[in-house]
């Protein structure tokens, strides 16, 4: 079995959360409205009309939240901000009492002995930005910079480690294209100029954190999926290469200066529409990390019936005997497979800025067993591992999540956390997965 001492001693052990799934207080002390906030209001949006307005209560437990964490023995907490909650409108006036609470919950952190790892857009836009059209407007760019310049100005003497954007494919894709996440916009009309302008604003996110300060460490993260075809046939292979495309190198490669895969995804091409001179050199920057958030593979296959890609998932359902909670293939050889794929970029080094998995948990005589999550991180991490020995730069891992929360568009059903948390009465109890994280990085 995998351990700790497996490891380098500067490898970084952290846990994940963001503040909308989290924080809860949705308007508290001048808190502007998320397109979250808004989306979750809209009727058959979310499982069973779940809302995120007081979640986990972060805002108010942040205090033994954190006391929790470092009787873990955890000791780097990858967290978000909420743009709203700092800027009201997406812009203009400066909400105080905003910036006092990650004030506070930053030197927190630091007080305990736990590194903060902020991420400045974890899907929560705010609503007065969105009204102008949010990421299909372009000066949606221009907003995100005032932004990131506020919060490395501000934060920056405390906080070493940032991150831009949170999976923008799944922001992009799920958000302005299928509709099924904030803000419910659909069409390839939507998605493209949002794909634009995310990677203009991850790029030029990048290039301000570096300038303000040169003693920061500052990076992005992606989501990816393994994507394998469903037969060996010419159509699945080609297939698989067009959803490996637009789900692993939309964003990833116009970071390091490739440009979109169009060759491989002809439908990007209505992006130049939305191009601007000297866009190809600003999509560019050198991040000093990129963090890949790997769950699960997906198995495709063509389909003529699909517009763009002409391909579609094989439900994991009906390929394999088990799955998560979210209906995910358990397959942990993916996260080897994806590490391998995205350090060919040659990045200065990469993190695992995500990895759990869903069960359905329940709590026994004031316990919660669960000996599937155990093995899942188990799995995961030995592939980390396999992949760090045959010369992958990866130099850190972040379980999601550390509590429980609200999983988007299925509200409170799937729970990730190592810690299980009643949303009734905001009691909190370590799960056994919890246990033996605090175990395993407790073994030095």
């Amino acid at each position: 079995m995998v351990k700790r001492a497996d490891f380098d001693k500067d490898f970084v052990w952290g846990v994940a959360a963001s503040a909308f799934q989290t924080e809860g207080a949705a308007e508290a002390d001048g808190k502007g409205l998320s397109i979250w906030d808004e989306f979750s209001r809209k009727k058959g949006k979310i499982y069973k009309g779940h809302s995120a307005g007081i979640s986990c209560d972060f805002y108010n437990q942040y205090t033994p939240d954190l006391a929790l964490m470092k009787s873990m023995h955890i000791n780097n907490f990858r967290f978000s901000f909420s743009w709203s909650r700092i800027f009201p409108n997406g812009a203009g006036k400066v909400n105080e009492k905003g910036v006092d609470f990650y004030d506070r919950v930053i030197d927190l952190c630091l007080e305990l002995g736990i590194k903060p790892w902020v991420t400045l857009y974890h899907w929560d836009l705010p609503l007065a930005l969105q009204q102008k059209m949010g990421w299909v407007n372009r000066d949606i760019v221009d907003y995100f910079s005032d932004y990131v310049v506020f919060c490395i100005k501000h934060f920056g003497d405390r906080v070493k480690h940032w991150m831009i954007l949170n999976e923008p494919m799944v922001y992009t894709g799920a958000g302005y294209f299928l509709g099924i996440h904030a803000p419910g916009k659909r069409g390839v009309d939507n998605f493209i100029p949002a794909i634009h302008h995310s990677a203009l604003s991850q790029a030029r996110g990048i290039r301000i954190a570096q300038s303000l300060r040169n003693d920061l460490e500052v990076g992005t993260t992606f989501s990816c999926s393994a994507i394998h075809p469903h037969t060996a046939s010419v159509k699945d292979l080609n297939a698989a290469k067009r959803v490996n495309a637009l789900v692993n190198r939309l964003f990833v490669e116009p970071l390091n200066g490739m440009g979109y895969p169009m060759q491989d995804l002809p439908f990007l091409r209505k992006i130049e529409k939305y191009m601007q001179q000297g866009d190809e050199i600003a999509l560019h920057a050198e991040p000093d990390f990129i963090g890949i958030q790997n769950y699960t593979r997906e198995v495709v296959k063509h389909s003529y019936f699909t517009p763009y890609i002409n391909s579609s998932l094989v439900n994991a359902k009906n390929r394999v005997d088990e799955v998560t909670e979210m209906d995910w293939e358990i397959y942990p050889q993916a996260m080897h497979e994806m590490l391998h794929q995205f350090s060919k970029y040659n990045f200065k080094k990469l993190y695992v800025t995500e990895n759990g998995a869903a069960f359905p948990d329940t709590v026994e005589n004031g316990n919660v067993n669960d000996p599937k999550r155990i093995s899942y991180l188990q799995a995961n991490i030995a592939e980390i591992l396999k992949a760090k020995k045959e010369g992958v730069n990866v130099e850190g891992y972040f379980v999601w999540s550390f509590t429980d929360n609200f999983e988007w568009a299925e509200g409170y059903r799937p729970r990730f956390g190592l810690v299980h948390v009643d949303y009734e009465t905001q009691k909190r109890i370590v799960k056994a997965s919890g246990h033996w994280y605090s175990n395993f990085l407790a073994d030095l």
